[in-house]
């Protein structure tokens, strides 16, 4: 009879999954940085990372309030 996996266990694998899938993609916005291939602006540049940064900074404070505080007058 299998064990089941534990919550622990399955963050690690679901985690390590997801982080190395947003690591490829970075990888992959990597190749439209080559000027020979393609025509962007600084300010393409920005609005990239601009939402890049904005959503990351969500992720994070999700990570940093994971638990749900009670309402209080």
């Amino acid at each position: 009879m299998g064990r089941s996996e534990s919550k622990r266990e399955a963050f690690q694998r679901l985690a390590t999954k997801r982080t190395n899938g947003v690591l490829e993609r970075l990888r992959i916005l990597e190749h439209c940085a080559n000027p020979q291939l393609y025509d962007y602006s600084q300010d393409d540049v920005r609005k990239i990372f601009r939402a890049i940064e904005s959503e990351l900074r969500a992720v994070k404070a999700r990570f940093s309030n994971s638990a749900r505080s009670e309402f209080q007058l």
